[in-house]
């Protein structure tokens, strides 16, 4: 029978933390700070990973009524970021908890094994 050598793999919790935001200059303003604030309580940051921006596009007539053919155009854009939070502490959630992010930016966060 062969032993593996080696120390087998730990299993540590991360905090994955994605960003949203129709304007892209608000969204860095987020990552930034999320980022200074990971680091200063001593936390590994992984990020930020851009992922692709969702587009919609919208067409809608100019009158309800008359000119069929002149219609306008309109596109909507969700701007995404991804960042990823190893080795977190009690210090880097409290932190995390008491920080503002900037008006429009949405965050979704996730903790587990991953």
């Amino acid at each position: 029978m062969v032993k593996a050598k080696g120390k087998a793999k730990q299993k540590r919790e991360d905090i994955r933390i994605k960003l949203k935001s129709f304007d892209h200059r608000s969204l860095e303003v987020g990552v930034e700070q999320i980022t200074r604030v990971v680091r200063d309580t001593g936390a590994d940051i992984v990020g930020p990973i851009p992922l692709p921006t969702r587009i919609q596009k919208y067409t809608v007539l100019r009158s309800p009524h008359v000119d069929k053919k002149s219609r306008e155009q309109f596109e909507m854009r969700t701007h995404k970021r991804l960042v990823i939070v190893r080795g977190s502490n009690a210090r880097t959630m409290e932190a995390m908890k008491r920080m503002n992010l900037p008006a429009g930016v949405e965050a979704e966060i996730k903790m587990g094994v991953f």
